[in-house]
């Protein structure tokens, strides 16, 4: 009975993708935002590629057209390159603060350290997936055709 509510509330694979991209989306750009990540030119970069995927992403809500998915498709690339360059530069930002403050130690151990350092340094990698999740979206809208 429960779960039959739920399967009428979501209908279809591609509304539980759409608010799963929507949610990270939205939910990406608010922290960006409450976490102050737009001081310096850098830090705007995730937030302005998010946005033009979001963009984007209302378009594909309302007219599908094979120019609306190519570019969906690689602004969806941007967002997983901008992920993986703000993982290198909070990897290397947490790099040279741990060699700072321990010069005597060896760098795998520097590393282990700037993992977890001052800068959330996996926390880009979440807009790999959110470019999965986009992916699945246009899988979905492919095989809906």
């Amino acid at each position: 009975m429960f779960f039959d509510k739920i399967k009428s509330f979501f209908r279809s694979e591609k509304q539980v993708i759409s608010l799963a991209l929507l949610f990270i989306m939205f939910g990406t750009l608010i922290e960006l935002y409450l976490l102050n990540h737009y001081e310096d030119i850098l830090q705007l970069i995730p937030i302005l590629i998010i946005s033009i995927a979001l963009i984007n992403l209302f378009f594909l809500f309302f007219k599908v057209s094979k120019t609306s998915t190519k570019l969906f498709k690689f602004i969806l690339v941007l967002v997983s390159f901008v992920g993986l360059l703000g993982f290198i530069l909070h990897l290397k930002a947490n790099y040279e603060f741990e060699q700072e403050m321990r010069p005597s130690s060896n760098w795998t151990d520097l590393f282990v350290e700037s993992l977890s350092g001052a800068l959330p340094t996996l926390a880009p990698l979440s807009m790999v997936v959110l470019s999965l999740i986009g992916y699945s979206y246009l899988i979905i809208l492919n095989h809906s055709k």
